[in-house]
């Protein structure tokens, strides 16, 4: 622990300069060979070094399930370098625990020597934390209030009084603000556009806070993305709770309320990790990713330690063979925030970068206790053509193991989200969050109906005791399948296509319509 305390905080300056955009470079370590040896002993060195050409079997052969455990120690006492902040741990982007995170990678990535080349990715990140929160309506405090996730605080963090005033339609455009909702507080149905937009044209009209009310009885979980001078203070509401409010409007009588958020929005740079073998065609590349972040509320291990370790453990173990096509790992960063470093990366790729990704694969959450095998329902008709083919993988996968699976929907709740807008064909696995196990899936994978998958999902408890090491051990085993197929040839896979990339940043196809998620927070 103490060399990982020393990269994570004293280090830290240290491992920013080797997260620079400069240091893309191979990891290629200079030796004092002399230039006299002979041929023959050339070649007895080459024939020493040869590695075995990469086969499925035998990569899933080197997974075990002690290996990944002894890496989920590891890092839960990464995530509590963050506890002098934030008096428990955590790898919240920012923090000394995700600081460490990032140095725990890139030095594991760095031991393995010029099999991979090493880079990183600077970008600057929102984040943003809520202190405290109140709402009162009228007489009552709503349970179901939340703050919206990158909310502004109330004016000077201190509660602020308005009556509700109604908003036209969803409030997607100015003029479904009346003149009255200014020094007032607006009540916006859910539906049609951003939480963000809503948020900033009730700041533009005047009104001191924002209420977005869903047309279901549930709650609003979201966020307002990315900030604007413009947004104000905006909490979620569920329908039920907003029922009476609407009722009260019907009557034609007036409520009251109070709106207190103390919270703060911040602007910091964090870092992906990208590796990528220097074997293989580069022109065809399978792509894979994690992220490396974990929620403020707690240390991440299942959400996504699991990916991020799977991600290192078959990294690391595929060295050990030689490869046909390159295989690209990637950390990203500030997923919890809205899918910030995926979404970054491939803003900014190149148009002819974007093209040697023949697909990219999402494995975020490998291991809740309470898991079903999800396979995400990527389908050729609404995404890029090869995420069927993917899916397929999986399905075929868990079949010839005598394993059940589930289909889930692909919905934007993770990293692939911005790969799939982009052009490039995705999917993954998962074994499931904040959902709740139906009675058939009882049947189908044991476990507890009607509890969430993960009843530790984004919370404090989310520690070394919240891993179902047999759902990890599988999944992983299927992820070194993924990575081995697609490593050793992309014989009948679909060959990429230009065209979707366009069609999808207008929104003529499925995906980009049925979409409501931007990571795990609703943002419409």
């Amino acid at each position: 622990m103490t060399v990982l305390k020393a990269l994570a905080l004293n280090g830290l300056l240290g491992l920013a300069s080797a997260l620079h955009p400069a240091h893309q470079r191979p990891l290629l370590h200079d030796d004092s060979q002399t230039q006299t040896q002979t041929q023959t002993q050339t070649q007895q060195q080459e024939i020493t070094t040869e590695k075995p050409q990469i086969s499925s079997e035998a990569l899933q052969d080197t997974i075990r399930s002690d290996n990944l455990l002894a890496r989920a120690k590891e890092l839960y006492e990464i995530a509590k370098l963050s506890e002098d902040e934030f008096n428990h741990p955590t790898r919240v982007i920012g923090s000394a625990g995700h600081a460490g995170t990032l140095a725990y990678i890139y030095s594991a990535l760095e031991k393995l020597g010029d099999y991979y080349t090493l880079s990183t990715q600077p970008f600057p990140a929102v984040s943003g934390q809520v202190f405290e929160s109140r709402l009162v309506l009228g007489n009552s405090v709503p349970g179901s209030a939340s703050p919206m996730s990158l909310t502004p605080p109330t004016k000077n963090k201190e509660p602020v009084h308005g009556d509700l005033v109604l908003v036209a339609n969803d409030g997607c455009n100015a003029d479904d603000y009346p003149a009255s909702v200014a020094g007032n507080i607006a009540f916006i149905l859910r539906g049609a556009c951003a939480f963000g937009s809503k948020s900033e044209l009730a700041g533009k009209a005047g009104a001191v806070a924002a209420i977005v009310y869903n047309y279901e009885k549930g709650g609003v979980a979201g966020t307002l993305g990315t900030p604007s001078p413009d947004h104000i203070a905006t909490f979620g509401l569920s329908g039920k709770d907003a029922a009476p409010v609407l009722e009260s409007f019907k009557d034609g009588r007036k409520v009251d309320g109070i709106a207190y958020i103390d919270a703060e929005v911040n602007i910091i740079t964090t870092n992906n990790i990208l590796a990528q073998t220097t074997e293989g065609d580069p022109d065809n590349c399978v792509m894979l990713g994690g992220h490396s972040d974990s929620v403020p509320e707690g240390p991440g291990i299942n959400d996504d330690g699991t990916g991020s370790l799977t991600l290192l453990e078959i990294a690391t173990q595929l060295t050990n063979f030689s490869v046909s096509n390159c295989v690209r790992f990637a950390w990203w960063a500030g997923e919890e925030e809205g899918l910030l470093g995926s979404d970054y990366y491939v803003d900014v790729l190149p148009a002819e970068e974007n093209r040697k990704i023949r697909l990219f694969m999402d494995y975020d959450m490998l291991a809740s206790p309470n898991f079903a095998y999800q396979v995400y329902d990527a389908r050729n008709d609404v995404n890029p053509v090869g995420s069927q083919e993917l899916r397929d993988l999986y399905v075929d996968w868990y079949t010839a193991h005598g394993l059940n699976y589930t289909f889930v929907p692909f919905d934007g709740r993770s990293d692939y989200d911005g790969f799939i807008r982009n052009g490039i064909p995705g999917g993954g696995i998962a074994t499931g969050a904040e959902g709740v196990k139906t009675k058939d899936e009882a049947k189908m994978f044991g476990g507890k109906e009607g509890d969430w998958y993960d009843p530790c999902y984004h919370q404090l408890c989310d520690d070394v005791g919240n891993l179902n090491m047999t759902a990890w051990e599988v999944n992983t085993k299927l992820v070194a399948h993924s990575v081995a197929t697609f490593a050793k040839t992309f014989e009948g896979f679909p060959k990429r296509t230009d065209g979707y990339a366009v069609e999808a940043k207008v929104e003529k196809k499925g995906y980009a319509k049925g979409v409501k998620y931007h990571g795990s927070k609703l943002f419409i």
